[in-house]
């Protein structure tokens, strides 16, 4: 079995930052890739940014403003979020392909997601 925890949400001014943080546990043989998404009120859920063997991936809009990093020790992946505006505010969701034997190929988890509530 896996969980994927989130952590590091909440309510923050436009223009602060926040970093989120992912954690990975339980039977995990290894990692394929993590990434994070989010889904605002009314909306589709889009993605934000993806990051597999150390190489990452953006939504076009949030290129330069969000980064995202891997600390592969600690099956953790992490979202720094800079310049936040109103717009920002979703739930945001972690993501990652998991293989939990040696003899496959991973499937797909999902975290339960926390709130980014940026205010102006």
């Amino acid at each position: 079995q896996v969980q994927l925890v989130e952590s590091g949400g909440g309510l923050v001014q436009a223009g602060g930052s926040l970093r989120l943080s992912c954690a990975a546990s339980g039977r995990i043989f290894r990692i394929n890739a993590m990434g994070w998404y989010r889904q605002a009120p009314g909306k589709e859920r889009e993605l934000v940014a993806t990051i597999t063997n150390g190489r990452s991936n953006y939504a076009d809009s949030l290129k330069g403003r969000f980064t995202i990093s891997r600390d592969n020790a600690k099956n953790t992946v992490y979202l720094q979020m800079n310049s936040l505006k109103p717009a920002d505010t979703a739930a945001y969701y972690c993501n990652a392909n998991i293989a939990t034997m040696s003899l496959d190929n991973g499937i797909t988890y999902w975290g339960k997601g926390i709130l980014v509530t940026v205010s102006s």
